[in-house]
C-alpha cells in the first residue's frame, strides 16, 4: 500500500513525498481512512509506530476541505499532549505535512514566556497543539477560544494519567463543543484509560496495530549484568565502538541524568542531559544538538524523553532499568521506529534483577545476556546485592521492584519469561563459572 491508496489530496501527497514518505505504517493505513470518514477513533499504538502522522495527515485534509470564512482564523482542531517535547514534535509534523495546504498551527506549553504564543493565537490559527497546564492558563486569560472546535485529539492518554494530568484533561473536556470528532490514542489500555475514553468517544472505530506492552521485532535487545559502580566504565567502553553513532541513554532520576552526562563529557564523549529541571530553551537546544549529531549522547529521564523523535536513532541504552516494566517498552521504542532496525542495551545491577524479571514477563520473552565484557558481575557481587535488597525491605525501603525475584547472569535465552536464576551447576545447561573471566555469549 502507498499513501496514494489512502485517497489523500495532492498538496499532502506532495509534502509527504518531500519528506521521503512512501508507504504508510500499519497504524496510518488503518486510522487515516476512519478519520477521513469523520469517525471517532480509539487507537492503541506503541511508541514509534507513526501515530503522529496517523492523525495529523487526515486532520489536515479535513480542515483543507473546509476553508475558513473571512476574518481571523478560528481554532478548529485541538491536540492535547502531555509533554513539551511531544507537543513540539507534533507541531513540526503538522508544519511539514501541511506546508502546501495553507493551514496554520501553533504550539503552546509552559516553562517559557507566553508572549510569542499569545501573539500567534491573536493572529489566528487552525490547529492548536497544547500541554494541559498552559492551555488552561491561556484559556483563563481569554487567549484561547474553542467554541469553533471541530476535531479534538487526546494523545498519549496513558502518560497523561501517569503525570497526574487527568483532572486538567477533564477541565478541558468540559468547555469543548459537544458536537465534534474525537481521536483518542494511548500506548496501553488499562481500565482507567478505557474509562476516560468512554467519556470522550462516540461509537469509535478501534485501531490496534500491536498488542499493548510488546516490543518491535526490529529492535535487538541485550542485557549486561554489571555492578552499579561499574556502569559508568561499561558505558564508556561501549561508546568506544564507532558503530554507535548516537545513543539515547535513560536514567531513573534527574540527578542521575546530570551525573551520567557529566561523566561522559569528562571521558571526551559529547553528551547532554534533558529532564524536567532544565529550562525549556536548554531542553530544545539539547534535543536539536542530538538530532544534528553535534551531541553524540543524550541522557534523559522518562518523562522528558516522551516525544523525542529522532530519525535513524540506532541505540537506546538503559543505564538504569525502570521499576515499571511498561516504561521499558516506551524507552526502547525510541529506536527501531517505523520498521527500521534498532538496538536496545540494558545495564542490570544486582538490585535491579527483579525489574528485569518483570520486564521479561511483560514482553513475554527473555532478553539475551551479554557477559563477554570487561565488567561482569560475580557470585559475590550478586550475594552482596541480595543482602542489600533484603536490608532495604526490612527498613521499608525500595530496591525490590514490583515482583520480587532472584536473578543472576545465567539468564538463558529461551528460558521462561517470568523467571531468572543464577545458573551455577544447573542441570542440562552445563557448568557456569562464577568468576571474572568472560565467557562469550551470542547476543
Amino acid at each position: 500500500m502507498t499513501f496514494e491508496n489512502l485517497n489523500l489530496i495532492e498538496p499532502i501527497l506532495r509534502a509527504l513525498q518531500a519528506e521521503g514518505y512512501t508507504k504508510p505504517t500499519p497504524i496510518q493505513a488503518q486510522a487515516i481512512p476512519y478519520i477521513l470518514e469523520q469517525r471517532d477513533i480509539l487507537g492503541c499504538a506503541q511508541t514509534g509506530t507513526g501515530k503522529t502522522a496517523a492523525f495529523s495527515i487526515p486532520i489536515l485534509q479535513l480542515l483543507h476541505a473546509q476553508p475558513q470564512q473571512n476574518g481571523p482564523r478560528k481554532i478548529r482542531t485541538l491536540i492535547l499532549t502531555p509533554t513539551r517535547e511531544l507537543a513540539i514534535q507534533i507541531g513540526e509534523s503538522l508544519t511539514a505535512y501541511g506546508k502546501f495546504t495553507g493551514l496554520k498551527n501553533t504550539v503552546i506549553f509552559g516553562g517559557v514566556p507566553q508572549r510569542p504564543q499569545t501573539d500567534a493565537l491573536r493572529a489566528g490559527i487552525d490547529i492548536l497543539v497544547a500541554t494541559p497546564g498552559r492551555l488552561l492558563d491561556l484559556m483563563a486569560q481569554k487567549y484561547v477560544h474553542l467554541q469553533h472546535l471541530q476535531l479534538f485529539v487526546l494523545d498519549e492518554a496513558d502518560r497523561m494519567l501517569d503525570m497526574g494530568f487527568v483532572n486538567d484533561v477533564r477541565k478541558v473536556l468540559k468547555v469543548l463543543p459537544e458536537k465534534k470528532q474525537s481521536l483518542f490514542f494511548s500506548a496501553t489500555m488499562a481500565p482507567e484509560i478505557m474509562k476516560l475514553a468512554d467519556t470522550i468517544l462516540v461509537n469509535p472505530a478501534k485501531v490496534e496495530v500491536t498488542p499493548a506492552a510488546t516490543t518491535a521485532n526490529t529492535i535487538k535487545q541485550s542485557v549486561y549484568y554489571v555492578k552499579k559502580s561499574d556502569k559508568k566504565n561499561l558505558l564508556i567502553h561501549l561508546l568506544k565502538d564507532g558503530e554507535i553513532d548516537r545513543a539515547l541513554v535513560f536514567t531513573r532520576t534527574k540527578h542521575g541524568a546530570d551525573r551520567v552526562a557529566k561523566d561522559m563529557s569528562k571521558a571526551g564523549i559529547q553528551a547532554e542531559a534533558i529532564h524536567g529541571n532544565k529550562s525549556q530553551n536548554a531542553r530544545v537546544r539539547a534535543l536539536n544538538n542530538f538530532k544534528s549529531s553535534s551531541t553524540r549522547v543524550l541522557v534523559a529521564t522518562d518523562i522528558a524523553a516522551r516525544g523525542i523523535d529522532v530519525d535513524d536513532l540506532s541505540h537506546v541504552i538503559n543505564y538504569e532499568l525502570p521499576n515499571e516494566p511498561e516504561t521499558y517498552v516506551h524507552r526502547i521504542g525510541r529506536t527501531g521506529r517505523a520498521g527500521a532496525n534498532g538496538t536496545a542495551l540494558s545495564f542490570c545491577d544486582g538490585e535491579e534483577t527483579s525489574y528485569l524479571v518483570s520486564i521479561q514477563k511483560l514482553i513475554a520473552k527473555a532478553v539475551p545476556v551479554i557477559d563477554n565484557h570487561p565488567y561482569p558481575m560475580t557470585a559475590k557481587d550478586f550475594a552482596e546485592a541480595a543482602s542489600t535488597v533484603k536490608q532495604q525491605k526490612k527498613r521499608g525501603g525500595g530496591g525490590g521492584g514490583r515482583r520480587p525475584a532472584t536473578a543472576g547472569p545465567g539468564r538463558r535465552e529461551g528460558a521462561a519469561s517470568g523467571s531468572a536464576r543464577p545458573a551455577g551447576n544447573s542441570t542440562g545447561g552445563g557448568t557456569r563459572r562464577w568468576d571474572n573471566k568472560p565467557r562469550t555469549r551470542q547476543a
